[in-house]
C-alpha cells in the first residue's frame, strides 16, 4: 500500500487551503474527514458542515463523516477538557482508517491556534503519523493573497466581531473584503482571516474542484453576530 493522507476538512477556506497545498506537494490524499460538531465547539469549524459532502463530490475525494454524539455535552469542566473530549471521535475515526490504509498523516488548516494545533499534533504523535499544516504561523495577509490568486472563491457563512454587520453574511471574501478587513483589524483587532472566530467561511470553487457550488440561504442576525442557514446547495452545471 502507498502512504495515504487524510485531510481534516470542513469546506472552509483554511482546511481547503491545507488540502490544496497538500495536493500541490504531491501528497496522496485519499480521504477527507469532516467532524460535525456541536454548536459550541472549541476544536472545529461549526456552521453548515453538511456542505462538505458537495465539496468532496466536486473535489473527487472520498469523504468520511464523524458525528461527535454527546461527548461535547459531557459537562467538561473547562475549555481544555472540552477540547480534549472533542478530539476523541476524530482520533477514533483515524484509528479505524489506519486499519484500512497505510496512514501517513493528516492535513490541518490552523493558522495561529495553539489550542487546536497542540491537540492535533498530540493525536498524530499517539497515532504515529505526520501533520501537514501549511498555514501554521504564516502571515495572514500573504495567505489571503495566495488564496485569491489561486482562484479560491470564498463565501462568509458566519460573523461574530465588532465591525462585521449583517451585510457580511453571504459576502464573498474577495480583495475588496480583505481591504476592509485590514481597516477593521487596525480599528478593532479583527483577524484578517477570522482565526479568532470573527468569521467562518465556505469555499464554493477553487483549482482543486471540478464544479462550483451554488448556494441559496436565509440569514439570521442577533444584534452583534449572525450566520446564514443553507436552504439549497448544488453543484453548478
Amino acid at each position: 500500500m502507498t502512504d495515504t493522507w487524510v485531510s481534516l476538512f470542513s469546506g472552509g477556506k483554511d482546511s481547503s487551503w491545507a488540502l490544496y497545498r497538500a495536493l500541490e506537494e504531491g501528497l496522496d490524499v485519499s480521504r477527507l474527514l469532516t467532524v460535525h460538531p456541536s454548536e459550541e465547539s472549541y476544536m472545529y469549524h461549526v456552521p453548515e458542515t453538511q456542505l462538505a459532502r458537495l465539496a468532496a463530490e466536486s473535489i473527487g475525494i472520498e469523504l468520511v463523516e464523524v458525528e461527535p454524539g454527546d461527548l461535547a455535552a459531557a459537562e467538561a469542566v473547562d475549555s481544555a477538557a472540552q477540547g480534549d473530549a472533542e478530539l476523541e471521535p476524530l482520533e477514533a475515526a483515524l484509528t479505524d482508517l489506519a486499519e484500512e490504509v497505510d496512514l501517513a498523516g493528516v492535513t490541518a488548516g490552523a493558522i495561529e491556534s495553539e489550542f487546536q494545533t497542540s491537540r492535533i499534533q498530540g493525536m498524530c504523535d499517539r497515532l504515529g503519523i505526520d501533520l501537514f499544516a501549511p498555514l501554521w504561523q504564516r502571515d495572514p495577509d500573504e495567505l489571503a493573497a495566495e488564496m485569491l490568486e489561486a482562484g479560491f472563491e470564498i463565501t462568509i457563512l458566519q460573523v461574530a466581531a465588532y465591525g462585521l454587520d449583517e451585510s457580511w453574511l453571504g459576502r464573498p471574501l474577495d480583495a475588496e473584503a480583505i481591504e476592509e478587513l485590514r481597516e477593521l483589524n487596525a480599528e478593532y483587532g479583527v483577524h484578517l482571516l477570522g482565526e479568532g472566530g470573527e468569521f467562518e467561511t465556505f469555499v464554493t470553487n477553487g483549482p482543486h474542484m471540478d464544479r462550483r457550488i451554488d448556494l441559496e440561504y436565509d440569514t439570521e442576525w442577533h444584534g452583534d453576530s449572525g450566520r446564514i442557514r443553507i436552504t439549497d446547495a448544488r453543484l453548478a452545471e
